[in-house]
């Protein structure tokens, strides 16, 4: 929503998407919804991240909920595929730019730590699964199956 208005990469963006998150996420929490799946490009290196999901976590668990961690991880060719899938395109604006997009991606990686080391995330209800070879709905399956949703 706030990309129609402001670029992501702006202040003004920043602000008004953490703005509509937080609002967000303060009243899923009180309310009687069976949950929420909440997207997030975490850089393990940045402690300001793991700082992030810990507010996050902390604000929903506080309330009863129960919290899930999914990582998901997937070969850099097959991220650059999935980038230019019309899903992306059509909900992600921005994506649509394909050489700026496929550049952010490769930047970010190679700026950041985008998955987590062997051992590191000691979250009760954590899975990694690595989806190169998998489809959306494969992966669901894994999840629903792990976490016995």
């Amino acid at each position: 929503m706030v990309g129609h208005f402001f670029d992501y990469s702006t202040k003004e963006g920043k602000r008004l998407v953490n703005l509509f998150r937080q609002e967000i996420f303060e009243e899923v929490s009180k309310s009687n919804l069976y949950g929420m799946i909440f997207t997030y490009v975490w850089m393990f290196d940045k402690e300001s991240d793991w700082d992030y999901v810990k507010r996050l976590s902390e604000l929903f668990e506080s309330r009863g909920g129960t919290v899930y961690y999914v990582e998901l991880e997937a070969d850099l060719e097959e991220r650059l595929e999935r980038n230019k899938s019309s899903n992306r395109l059509e909900h992600k604006p921005k994506k649509r730019d394909i050489e700026w997009s496929e550049n952010d991606l490769k930047s970010t990686l190679e700026k950041h730590r985008l998955n987590s080391l062997e051992g590191e995330i000691n979250f009760q209800n954590y899975i990694k699964i690595n989806n190169t070879d998998l489809s959306a709905q494969e992966v669901a399956k894994i999840i629903k199956e792990e976490f016995h949703l």
